[in-house]
């Protein structure tokens, strides 16, 4: 079953279940596919999906690390909630040490070396870690590889 018709599955099981939070999560996911679909004026690929709910994601992250600072523990457990829920519909994601192999690859292959190369292995990287690993960490573990 294809991402979305899984979302939009469990969208209505949790309706009938009356899970109002999660409901709430995957209409939101859906809501998002929605928008995508018709700014695209196209149906999206699973790919396209995948971005979609990794940018959803990457929001909530950051949503949370600000509720974090402003210490509203209400909002925190809300957000992990909603990240949790979102990340069941992603890939698996890579472990750091996967990341950290898959860096080092990579810069190997395309001849990447020191700073200067961070832009040209950051979009060797980025479909390899499309919606499998967070953008910081990635960023993260490149600036280390390359700082060596």
């Amino acid at each position: 079953m294809m991402i979305k018709e899984r979302i939009q599955s469990d969208w209505k099981d949790s309706l009938k279940s009356k899970d109002k939070e999660r409901a709430s999560v995957l209409s939101m996911a859906k809501s998002a596919i929605l928008y995508a679909e018709k700014d695209a004026k196209s149906t999206l690929s699973e790919d396209q999906i995948i971005e979609i709910l990794a940018r959803e994601v990457k929001m909530r992250r950051d949503a949370v690390a600000e509720f974090e600072k402003g210490n509203r523990n209400d909002l925190v457990e809300q957000g992990k909630f909603e990240i949790e829920t979102l990340l069941s519909y992603l890939p698996k994601q890579l472990k750091e040490d996967e990341i950290i192999e898959l860096v080092e690859n990579t810069a190997k292959e395309i001849g990447a070396n020191n700073m200067k190369d961070m832009g040209k292995l950051m979009a060797a990287l980025k479909p390899l870690t499309t919606g499998t690993a967070d953008g910081k960490l990635v960023s993260s573990l490149v600036k280390n590889y390359l700082t060596k």
